[in-house]
């Protein structure tokens, strides 16, 4: 029998599960997975949290004290998540002490109505970090023109960030410049670069989505023929960069200031199309140091039928430029869709963020009226 997983494993791409629940960690399911998925990693987003909230009991004992403290809504929802936070990042302490740091990282998202302002993005991001208090903790900010000096900011402090909602190469390479900055001035400053991580996340599927709806309008053969092929070649471009920036000279003196690379993180890897193979994004983007963070039903689905076929990514950067440059051809205009991908991107997240306060406060008002008993805590 194969083990997909654990193949996947030994070719060096480190399997994130892009959920977390108070459920999950109270019935272990966390624990079960990073034993027996090869789950190194989480992260969260303010979708997640508003469904796990909205659907257990488990959150009623926090959000009646919350509710009985008179708490607002903002501070109430940096609690409650918070308090998953810091439990996922203590079920996956092992997992960060095993691998020197580099895993068993748990990942939280600044206010995403924060994209555009910088100082107010450092301000929350330090104010998170402190809360979780955990070495293992990733600290979420978008790759936007604002996000980039904010990413700087908090790793020059010593704040570990996954840098998230990147589509672009061009804007990679800027995020790539701000690791690197944020890391030159933390070893100034005196920091353990050993301890400071990051990893960037650039997502996949949502750009199949966007592309796709666009070759289909333009509707000739060789449009149709694209379909499908933007995302996997943009991811492997990006992965292309990541090697020539860290094998550089900048990168190479903090790789000898014992400081760790700033790993790609294949992010959006649930596939939107029914047409699409389900483990496409995975089983495509296959190289050494990349991170996959998988909604639970790819992450089963590629225990289930994934095909590993060892490393997907170095063979093909030829194939995948003649992608873009075929796509620029036949009419689509990468610049304009990766903006459109940002600027949706941040939107969706804000609209998320809006609709998880919405029903924190109404379990607030909730639990106000009828307050709830005890709960299970770490």
């Amino acid at each position: 029998m194969t083990d997909p997983l654990r193949e996947l494993s030994e070719q060096g791409v480190a399997i994130w599960l892009d959920d977390l629940s108070r459920t999950r960690l109270a019935t272990e399911n966390l624990a079960d997975l990073v034993r027996d998925k090869y789950v190194v990693g989480v992260t969260t987003n303010p979708t997640i949290f508003q469904k796990a909230i909205s659907e257990s009991e488990l959150y009623d004992r926090q959000v009646s004290d919350l509710a009985l403290r008179r708490v607002d809504v903002e501070e109430a929802v940096r609690m409650i998540t918070t308090f998953d936070v810091r439990w996922g990042c203590d079920v996956l302490r092992p997992v960060h002490d095993a691998t020197d740091g580099v895993d068993g990282r748990v990942s939280i998202e600044v206010d995403p109505r924060l994209a555009h302002d910088t100082d107010r993005t450092v301000a929350e991001a330090r104010q998170l970090w402190w809360l979780v208090d955990r070495p293992n903790l990733f600290i979420k900010i978008p790759a936007t023109e604002a996000g980039l000096p904010a990413i700087a900011q908090c790793l020059a402090e010593g704040i570990s960030v996954n840098v998230t909602l990147i589509f672009s190469l061009q804007r990679y390479a800027a995020v790539m410049d701000a690791f690197l900055d944020g890391l030159e001035r933390a070893r100034a400053a005196g920091h353990d670069l050993s301890r400071l991580t990051s990893v960037a996340s650039f997502f996949v599927s949502r750009v199949d989505t966007e592309i796709d709806k666009r070759l289909d309008k333009i509707g000739s053969p060789e449009a149709k023929a694209l379909k499908g092929k933007a995302a996997i070649a943009n991811a492997r471009l990006a992965y292309q960069q990541y090697e020539e920036v860290f094998a550089s000279s900048r990168g190479r003196a903090l790789s000898d200031a014992d400081a760790h690379p700033q790993r790609p993180l294949w992010a959006s890897t649930g596939v939107k199309d029914p047409s699409y193979d389900d483990t496409m994004y995975v089983v495509e983007l296959v190289a050494p140091g990349v991170v996959n963070t998988m909604p639970e039903a790819t992450l089963n689905a590629v225990a289930d039928h994934g095909v590993i076929r060892g490393d997907t990514i170095h063979p093909f950067y030829s194939d995948a430029r003649k992608v873009l440059d075929d796509l620029a051809a036949v009419g689509i205009d990468y610049d304009d869709v990766v903006k459109v991908l940002e600027d949706e991107g941040i939107e969706k997240f804000a609209t998320s963020w809006n609709e998880l306060l919405e029903s924190t406060k109404a379990e607030l008002e909730r639990l106000a009226a009828h307050p709830a008993g005890t709960e299970k805590s770490p």
